[in-house]
């Protein structure tokens, strides 16, 4: 049984056009950076909040390659690209900083002729393609694969750099409403005009999706983004410099399959940092807890405190204390309670209280 299943998947993949040696992302070790939660970026267009930013997690030009054929290297005259990533603990948010010098700025026209940063992001790293063109059944009419299929477990994002006159971005899919708040944002900060060189700066987050169906937001379920957790994220910076002529169009490209833009298992791979050491404290008392037999009121509790312990005391707010990391705890009555874990280690002493948050009927 198992080889058929293996043998359909093969067969699957080949009809949806990925040689099965493409069919994983590819991890380059390419870094998400925590910002805590009392330095999340502003979206503003300006760089002075990413200060902190590890200059070793910046995506340059030299990581990408042209693979429209135009351009043999990577030439920072013609452009220069630098791209920011992180994230907020407990927002399921991507924040970007896209800088770029551009000897030559293309925004003139309304549709997809336009400089772009294209990405694509696949929030639970479930690979496969994402648009109708590459649906495992062809014989769907085009659109009935469009609405139910297109940018459905991945989105791909077309941000024009910079956008005059139309929509900051094409959401690639049947559910534009992705890139409107509170789904998503963006800033721009740049002086010049089209067929000019120049800088441009562009602050942005977008919200990644595990499920965004055409019928809104209801049904929609957010990629869950967590320390440690690897993610699928490309993109590609789509470079004209004449408005008439195409073949001086550059793909720079950071995934080697050219395809990546309809099928997310041709990306790249992206970790998600925790915290660094510079933003922790050396001690901070930290719980949870779980109410896990409503019936007899008992209350489990977990210690989540940062920093070596040595000691903890637990008061229930009952009357009643405890000295284990993470006690069991069995209410006699009915209420709403005070709970406070005083923790104590060689960094000295802390406390953290809840009130009223531990409730039991």
């Amino acid at each position: 049984m198992t080889c058929c299943f293996r043998g359909f998947g093969l067969l699957l993949l080949l009809l949806c056009g990925i040689h099965p040696a493409a069919r994983a992302q590819e991890d380059r070790g390419f870094k998400i950076y925590q910002f805590p939660a009392n330095m999340i970026p502003r979206v503003d267009g300006k760089a002075d909040d990413w200060a902190t930013f590890p200059k070793e997690y910046i995506v340059g030009t030299d990581q990408l390659r042209d693979d429209s054929g135009h351009y043999p290297k990577a030439d920072s005259t013609n452009l220069d690209v630098k791209v920011r990533v992180a994230w907020v603990a407990g927002l399921n948010r991507l924040y970007f900083l896209y800088e770029a010098t551009d000897d030559y700025w293309d925004f003139s026209q309304p549709g997809l002729h336009n400089d772009t940063f294209e990405i694509i992001v696949d929030g639970d790293l479930s690979g496969g393609p994402l648009i109708a063109e590459q649906h495992p059944n062809q014989e769907l009419p085009l659109m009935e694969r469009y609405f139910a299929f297109h940018g459905v477990h991945a989105q791909n994002y077309h941000i024009f750099m910079p956008a005059e006159g139309k929509d900051w971005a094409l959401a690639w899919g049947s559910q534009p409403w992705i890139k409107r708040l509170p789904y998503s944002n963006i800033a721009y900060s740049y002086d010049f005009r089209p067929g000019q060189p120049g800088k441009l700066t562009a602050e942005f987050w977008i919200t990644p999706f595990d499920y965004a169906g055409a019928e809104g937001p209801a049904r929609a379920v957010e990629s869950v983004l967590t320390e440690g957790k690897k993610i699928g994220l490309t993109w590609a910076v789509i470079d004209y410099d004449d408005v008439q002529d195409e073949s001086k169009k550059g793909f720079w490209n950071l995934s080697k399959n050219h395809k990546m833009y309809g099928n997310s298992s041709l990306g790249t791979v992206f970790t998600l940092l925790p915290l660094s050491a510079q933003y922790l404290p050396k001690l901070a008392a930290q719980w949870s807890f779980q109410v896990t037999d409503m019936a007899r009121r008992q209350v489990t509790f977990r210690d989540e405190s940062r920093g070596p312990i040595k000691r903890w005391h637990w008061d229930f707010g009952d009357g009643t204390t405890s000295t284990e990391p993470s006690p069991v705890h069995r209410y006699k009555d009915a209420g709403k309670y005070l709970v406070v874990l005083d923790v104590e280690g060689p960094a000295g002493k802390a406390r953290m209280a809840k009130l009223w948050d531990v409730a039991v009927k």
